[in-house]
């Protein structure tokens, strides 16, 4: 079981730091469907491997001058104790039988809300014509980004999904400017101290097994830094549209739908991506992008010495 862990951490770590998402958001959907550990063991176990993992690819990043530190600071302003109070807003939901179905729907409707997130951030790149190009500069709203951060903190604490799932989308809709390389790199960064300090919570009150965290440690380590540092040159779109449909899956069967049901919607997802992306390849095809040139008169051709 070690063995698989440390895989399936390599692959997640792989995501986070290729895109910034992921970390919650997949593994502890896998450690509570595939390994049946119980959700509140999951989050726990998940925010502390997550609380090492994320250094090792905030520090890829600031080395590439790819981090925004107003934001970070400003987002850590809310996002720290809002993350600790998501704690122990959860130990407060009830006996442990009615902890384990609020943290099962509470990460369905945070993974439904990272996905559509993700289609609506896929959709803006696509109007603005790509994240390429110098960083724009960036006007930093202090209290509207420190909302964010208490938000999203809240929520890792409650489910671990958020730290980058949820804020990166609600980053890159309150800074439509950021491009895509600094808002990876700022969300890898402002999440060290968010899930450090939900991780510290569930610490205190005993829920964390530092031989499920150990063992998806020892693949997600290497694999966020492998993703962040081929971050700049990967397929945006493509690790997006799996991320979205792995998701999609994931919520739907913390709902306790059938494994039908879920197999359904994923695959419709996966034609619903491929489709588009058809469509979007044969779109310039009907209009040539270089503009013709008209014919001169023959009496024009002649240049003046």
């Amino acid at each position: 079981m070690d063995l698989t862990l440390a895989l399936a951490g390599l692959g997640v770590g792989i995501v986070v730091g290729l895109t910034g998402m992921g970390g919650g958001a997949l593994m502890t959907p896998i450690l509570v469907l595939v390994f049946g550990v119980p959700p509140v063991a999951a989050v726990s176990s998940d925010l502390a491997a997550s609380a090492v993992m994320k250094p090792f690819g905030g520090a890829v990043h600031a080395r590439r001058g790819t981090v925004n530190w107003a934001l970070v600071r400003w987002l850590c302003v809310g996002s720290v104790p809002a993350a600790f109070a998501g704690v122990l807003l959860l130990r407060l939901l009830g006996d442990d039988e009615t902890v384990q179905q609020a943290i099962r729907v509470a990460l369905g409707v945070a993974l439904l809300l990272a996905a559509g997130g993700l289609v609506l951030k896929s959709w803006a790149a696509r109007r603005r014509g790509g994240d390429d190009g110098p960083a724009a500069p960036i006007v930093v709203k202090p209290l509207p980004t420190a909302l964010l951060g208490a938000a999203g903190g809240l929520v890792v604490g409650l489910t671990s999904v958020g730290s980058g799932s949820l804020i990166i989308v609600a980053l890159l809709a309150m800074y439509p400017k950021l491009r895509a390389n600094d808002l990876v790199g700022t969300d890898l960064v402002q999440a060290i101290p968010l899930v450090t300090s939900a991780a510290l919570g569930h610490a205190l009150f005993g829920d964390l097994q530092l031989d499920l965290a150990g063992a998806v440690l020892l693949g997600s380590i290497p694999g966020v830094l492998i993703g962040s540092r081929i971050s700049s040159r990967a397929p945006a779109g493509l690790v997006r549209t799996a991320l979205v449909v792995v998701l999609l899956a994931s919520a739907l069967k913390l709902f306790d739908l059938p494994t039908a049901v879920v197999g359904v919607a994923s695959a419709a997802a996966v034609l619903v991506a491929v489709a588009a992306r058809v469509l979007r390849r044969r779109k310039p095809s009907g209009t040539t992008g270089a503009p013709q040139t008209t014919s001169a008169p023959e009496g024009a051709l002649t240049s003046r010495r």
